[in-house]
Order: structure tokens, then C-alpha cells, then sequence
């Protein structure tokens, strides 16, 4: 009879309970159970119980462990904190879908940098252009203004009259000195 009832209950679609829900919950109050059936099924949750028991025991046992060597190795939480996200991040770093971005993303900043440097040089000539040729177009239109208008300029009589106003200005001031001393 045990084989039967192992067999029926392997093959059995009832909901599987979640953790944390109590086993006995689920089982459908319509189905009759002999006497017999129901002594084996608590024999069997009995020793579950037992298994569940025992395992979290050596679990809670070799988790003290595990921290014992590690206090020992002087592996401290903050390190194996660094230890798992430096991991981690190894583990992105080899998918292929970030190589492939990285590669993409690299190709790109060439690409911009090299237009930026080909439109800044572009830019700077033509600057350079413009100032020479404003520069060498005023040195010109200035020497040519310098040229002509000097000596026009100093034949005009306005200039005569200024001029002869300032070496009066200039004999004055000598003289006045000379009275002072």
C-alpha cells in the first residue's frame, strides 16, 4: 500500500504549497483518506519536518564556519563587499552585447574628435586668413593715407598757421623762463 500511495502522489496535479504554507492547507477536504493513509502521511511530514530541521542546523553550522575562516583571513565585509562588485563588474565588462557597445561607443568618439579637429583647423585658417588680410589691408590703406597726406598736409596753410602758433607758444615759454631766473 505505501508504493501506491507514493505512486498516486507523484502523479497527482495538485498545487504545490508555497513556502511558508502550511502543507495540510491544501490537501482538498473532499478527498476521504483511510486511517491508514493518513498515519503514513504524517510519518512522512514528521520526517520532512526532521530533514528541514537537520539541514537548516548544518546550514546555520557551516555559515559560522565560513565567517570563523574569514575573521582568520582577515576578509572583512567591506572587502568582500569591493570582492563581489569588482566581480560583478568583470562579468559585464565580458558579455558581448557591452564589448559590442564599447567597440560602437569607442568608433564614434573617433569620429567626433576627428571632425572637431578637422572643423576646429578649418575654423582657425580661415581666422588667420582674415586677420592677415585685414592686417596687411590696413598696414596698406595706413602707409598709403601716411604717404599722401603728410606732405599735402603740411603745405596747407592751416598747418603753416598752426605751426607758426606753436613756435611762438615755444619762444614765449623760453622767454618767460629766462625772466624767472
Amino acid at each position: 500500500m505505501e508504493t501506491d500511495l507514493r505512486t498516486t502522489s507523484l502523479l497527482r496535479t495538485d498545487p504545490v504549497p508555497e513556502a511558508g504554507e502550511d502543507a495540510a492547507a491544501t490537501i482538498d477536504t473532499t478527498e476521504t483518506l483511510s486511517q491508514e493513509e493518513q498515519e503514513e502521511l504524517r510519518r512522512e511530514l514528521a520526517k520532512v519536518e526532521e530533514e528541514i530541521q537537520t539541514l537548516s542546523q548544518v546550514l546555520a553550522a557551516k555559515e559560522k564556519h565560513v565567517a570563523e575562516i574569514k575573521r582568520k583571513l582577515g576578509i572583512s565585509s567591506l572587502q568582500e563587499f569591493k570582492q563581489n562588485i569588482a566581480k560583478g563588474w568583470q562579468d559585464v565588462t565580458e558579455t558581448p552585447a557591452y564589448k559590442k557597445t564599447s567597440e560602437t561607443l569607442s568608433q564614434a568618439g573617433q569620429k567626433a574628435s576627428a571632425a572637431f579637429a578637422s572643423v576646429g583647423s578649418v575654423i582657425t585658417k580661415k581666422l588667420e586668413d582674415v586677420k592677415l588680410q585685414a592686417f596687411s589691408h590696413s598696414f596698406s590703406i595706413r602707409s598709403i593715407q601716411h604717404s599722401i597726406s603728410m606732405p599735402a598736409m603740411r603745405n596747407s596753410p592751416t598747418f603753416k598757421s598752426f605751426e607758426e602758433k606753436v613756435e611762438n607758444l615755444k619762444a614765449k615759454s623760453r622767454g618767460d623762463q629766462a625772466c624767472r631766473w
